[in-house]
This record gives structure tokens, C-alpha cells and sequence, in this order.
């Protein structure tokens, strides 16, 4: 287990790898159109972006354990949760640092006149707790409350996919594949819970007789 852990934490980071190195490239001048024409814009997009995947991979966990008979897959859920959280948080920062340059005044005036910046943030400041609360203490802590708390991924996925769409403003392919992919994952949930509420009480007595 470890070493399956250790190979998923390389394949979330390989991506932020991959962003440095082109960076490096571009702030060398070894190669300035390593990041397109607009090099912040495509830190931000390419933060981001890894935080929705990462976001939908860890919803995704739930359906392949069940249609793959593998316990062992939720082992892997709270660290690619955590991941998501780490490129959200980089998405935001880099939007801090580079795009708005240290003009900090201009932060919350942002989000509240850009709906998609206000959507954006919405879902990063919702995923903060999750990602505080992640460990074994707090949940021993938090109790049932724990996955109460938790069902917030629901909403931070549906905001995630609306920030990507208004940020897509022309060919929004890319974006609908996500909203097509979160879709297929949150209508497995509502269908296994409605099977759960329709599925009748066997009573203990006959239980025992089955068993």
C-alpha cells in the first residue's frame, strides 16, 4: 500500500513538475513560448484545471469501488482530496501573486464584481475545512458530523465545473465534458441512495431464518 501511495502522490505532482519546468524555461528565455503567449494565464488555467480532475477523481472513488469489488481504493481518497485541495490553493495563489501583482486592495473588490472569481473562491474557501478536517482525529472528533461536513464536496464540484465554464468563454467543450463527467458521478449517489430508501425492511425474524 505504501508504494501504490507513493506512486499516486508522483502522478499528482507530476503535473506541478511539469508547470515548473516550463516556467524555469520561460523565466530562463531557454524557451519563452513554453506557456503559450500568456504565461500567467496558463499557470492559472493549468492550476486549476489539475484541481477539478483531481476534485473528480476523488469523487470517482466511491462508483469504482463498488463496480470493481476494491475496498482498498478509499485509501486513496483523502489524499487525492488533499491534492485538489493543494492545486486549488495554488490556482488562487497564483491569481494572487501574478495576476493581481500585489494590488491586494483590489482582492475582495474582485471577487465580489466577478461572478466567476465569486464562484471560483466560493469553492476554495468551502474545500478549506474539508481539507482541516481531513484526519483521523477530527473525524473521531466531528463524529456523524464528520460526513455531513463532507457532502459540501458535492456543491464545491458543481461550483468547480460552473467557475471552469464562465472562465471558458468561447469553445466550452472542455467544460462540458467535466459537467458531463460530475453529472454521471453525482446521479450514481442519487441513485444508490434512492435504492437504499426504497429497498424494503426484512424483518430480524426472518433474517435469522436466512441466515
Amino acid at each position: 500500500m505504501a508504494v501504490a501511495k507513493a506512486v499516486v502522490h508522483a502522478l499528482a505532482l507530476a503535473p506541478l513538475a511539469l508547470l515548473g519546468w516550463k516556467a524555469w524555461q520561460v523565466g530562463g528565455g531557454s524557451d519563452i513560448d513554453a506557456l503559450g503567449a500568456d504565461p500567467v494565464a496558463a499557470i492559472e488555467h493549468e492550476l486549476g484545471l489539475w484541481a477539478l480532475r483531481l476534485l473528480l477523481v476523488t469523487l470517482a472513488i466511491s462508483p469504482l469501488r463498488q463496480w470493481l469489488g476494491r475496498p482498498e481504493l478509499l485509501r486513496f481518497r483523502r489524499l487525492l482530496g488533499l491534492w485538489a485541495f493543494a492545486y486549488a490553493s495554488l490556482h488562487f495563489s497564483a491569481w494572487l501573486v501574478l495576476d493581481l501583482r500585489g494590488w491586494w486592495s483590489q482582492v475582495f473588490v474582485e471577487i465580489a464584481e466577478r461572478p466567476y472569481i465569486t464562484v471560483g473562491f466560493a469553492a476554495w474557501l468551502l474545500l478549506l475545512p474539508l481539507a482541516v478536517t481531513s484526519t483521523r482525529g477530527w473525524m473521531r472528533r466531528l463524529g456523524r458530523n464528520w460526513g455531513r461536513l463532507h457532502r459540501l464536496v458535492y456543491a464545491i464540484a458543481v461550483l468547480a465545473v460552473l467557475h471552469f465554464w464562465w472562465v471558458v468563454k468561447s469553445d466550452v467543450r472542455e467544460p462540458l465534458l467535466y459537467a458531463a463527467i460530475l453529472a454521471v458521478l453525482l446521479g450514481w449517489r442519487l441513485l444508490r441512495r434512492r435504492s437504499r430508501t426504497t429497498r424494503p425492511v426484512v424483518p430480524a425474524s426472518a433474517r435469522t431464518e436466512q441466515q
